[in-house]
């Protein structure tokens, strides 16, 4: 934290009385930056030292906290808020625009410990709080950049974006009556990348690229990072949702085999026109459909039947589906001479993307695929809270390093909040108390 060592003109009962200055203690007080400071300040060494390091870097979290989405209107905020000058520790100067703007330049040369201090946060929040990591929420965001589009100049003069490029994501869907929709969004800029916990909407690890990275591609680089970073919330992580832009099978064979992790991931249909069902292997009256659904016929009526979900079984590495007719009452005239009566055990080999832990036919996988919604409220805070659908950045280390800031902000709050016993509101960041 970068505390400011100096008298203040009024106590810290009073501060808290200001209302909005409490998200900003909040933040300031339990953010680990002293590493970070402690760089800032040797490499100013003896230079004029007019506005402190730890100052600038408070005023630059107060910018955030309170969605200030350019530094003109963060300067204007301090040189008339007497109080948010002296939580931030300037004593009654305010920072000129100019040295305001060397000084964040210098911190976006610091993106190593900017995601060091994102992953001491998560690694603190995983102490504090249990199940913190258990359940896994996995998707991207698109940013636009501040500039518009590619310039054929690619000379670097601070006021092109020569690292965006171009995304486009296709939304697809069936309205009520039958008939399809398709909707298509381009951009240009980045993509924001998060891995969250799902139960406490809080980030667990991030990343930014080009907007024309496929999903896929970045989420196999997110479990390699978590590996690295993070390897004990990977290895307590028992479930990882995703829609279906991460429908692939390498990617499931590595969260289960790997890392025992369950995926649940939306699943796309891969199969030819015309074709509805598939005969499971090695069964004469068994089918499935590419969404998991298995059905049993009758050998003397040939009535189609769904079977009933049977759990997992981890030693076999298979999925049980049990006969409907017993499992449900049901009369089913062919019950004597059904070679599935007893019910059948599906290996998760016959098909990686379609047969999971979880099977995609029970009420357990739309539960826990429910839960998904989580990184999408993630994505929408930091669109909103922190002004990223109005800014003016431009370049990836930039993007990366101010990405990386709003998040541990996220962090930072909802740390001071558990700590301070406002757990009830850690995943606000608007709520003065």
């Amino acid at each position: 934290m970068a505390i400011i060592p100096q008298l203040s003109l009024f106590a810290w009962e009073e501060i808290e009385e200001l209302g909005d200055l409490e998200r900003l203690r909040l933040v300031i007080e339990y953010m680990p930056d002293e590493q970070l400071m402690r760089v800032l300040e040797k490499e100013r060494g003896k230079g004029r030292d007019d506005y402190p390091i730890r100052a600038m870097w408070n005023a630059l979290l107060a910018g955030i906290v309170f969605q200030h989405d350019s530094d003109a209107k963060l300067l204007r905020e301090l040189a008339r808020n007497g109080q948010l000058r002296s939580l931030c520790g300037f004593n009654g100067k305010v920072p000129t625009p100019w040295a305001f703007s060397r000084f964040l330049h210098k911190v976006l040369m610091h993106q190593a410990e900017v995601e060091e201090m994102f992953d001491d946060l998560v690694r603190e929040l995983k102490k504090i709080v249990p199940d913190f990591g258990k359940r896994l929420a996995i998707d991207s965001k698109a940013i636009k950049s501040y500039a518009a589009k590619k310039n054929k100049n690619e000379k670097e003069d601070g006021r092109r974006d020569l690292d965006a490029d171009y995304g486009k994501k296709v939304y697809r869907g069936t309205r009520e009556d039958g008939t399809r929709w398709e909707k298509i969004v381009k951009w240009f800029g980045y993509k924001l990348h998060l891995i969250v916990d799902a139960s406490y909407e809080l980030p667990i690890m991030f990343s930014v690229t080009k907007a024309n990275v496929p999903d896929i591609n970045e989420a196999h680089h997110l479990l390699e990072k978590m590996e690295e970073r993070q390897p004990e919330i990977l290895k307590k992580a028992e479930i990882l949702t995703g829609d279906r832009g991460y429908d692939d099978s390498k990617l499931i064979i590595n969260c289960w085999d790997q890392h025992a992790i369950k995926p649940v991931i939306d699943i796309r249909n891969m199969w030819k026109d015309g074709e509805s069902t598939r005969l499971l292997n090695n069964k004469q009256n068994v089918t499935y459909n590419y969404k998991g659904n298995v059905f049993c016929h009758c050998p003397s009526t040939g009535i189609e039947r769904e079977m009933a979900c049977g759990g997992f079984d981890k030693d076999r590495n298979t999925i049980r589906k049990l006969c409907p007719a017993k499992q449900y009452g049901m009369n089913c005239e062919g019950m004597g001479e059904c070679p599935v009566v007893n019910g059948v055990r599906i290996p998760l080999s016959e098909d990686r993307r379609i047969f999971t832990p979880i099977d995609r036919a029970s009420y357990k996988w739309k539960r826990e695929y429910n839960k998904r919604t989580a990184v999408e409220r993630v994505n929408s805070r930091i669109d909103q809270v922190f002004g990223f659908e109005n800014h003016t950045i431009r370049g990836i280390k930039k993007m990366t390093v101010r990405c990386g800031l709003a998040l541990c902000v996220m962090l930072a709050m909802a740390l001071g909040r558990i700590k301070e016993k406002q757990a009830q509101n850690m995943r606000s960041l608007v709520c003065a108390v």
